[in-house]
């Protein structure tokens, strides 16, 4: 069943699937901005508010795979330190539905998957909402474009 809704709390540093019923399906443990909340350009803050899932990016890629622009660019190695923020696995793209959030997509605010797992759970991230590649291949596979996104403190 495709979730109705995707919601990520901020203070408890997950993200949960609902139904159309408001039933949870499932949840992950992400890391949402180490710099807070907050829709600044630059700001590398995580946004709050309402948001759909604009783009789905990295379908039928292998799991690890690295994303540059969007584009894959190579497999990741954890075998192989990486220094950086890297994009991994899959994208969902957002965009802001709220006056406050619209810039939301101009500024690259992702669900994806990490290099950096062992800090799932925290907040270390750059603005977008990281998640550990297994969840993110089960999120990207369970959440529909247009889904709509709620984040909240």
């Amino acid at each position: 069943m495709s979730p109705a809704k995707l919601i990520v709390s901020i203070e408890n540093q997950e993200v949960s699937l609902l139904d159309s019923d408001g039933a949870t399906i499932q949840t992950y443990p992400v890391s949402t901005s180490k710099f807070g909340t907050g829709t600044e350009e630059g700001s590398y803050q995580t946004p709050l508010g309402n948001f759909i899932v604009s783009e789905k990016h990295g379908e039928n890629e292998p799991i690890l795979t690295i994303f540059k622009g969007r584009q894959a660019v190579g497999i990741y190695s954890p075998e192989e330190p990486s220094e950086g923020d890297l994009v991994l696995t899959r994208i969902l793209w957002l965009s802001g539905t709220d006056p406050h959030n619209t810039n939301t997509k101009l500024r690259y605010i992702y669900f994806h998957g990490t290099n950096q797992e062992d800090l799932i759970g925290t907040p270390a991230s750059f603005g977008c909402i990281r998640l550990r590649n297994q969840d993110m291949l089960d999120l990207f596979n369970q959440t529909p474009q247009a889904c709509p996104v709620q984040i909240n403190l």
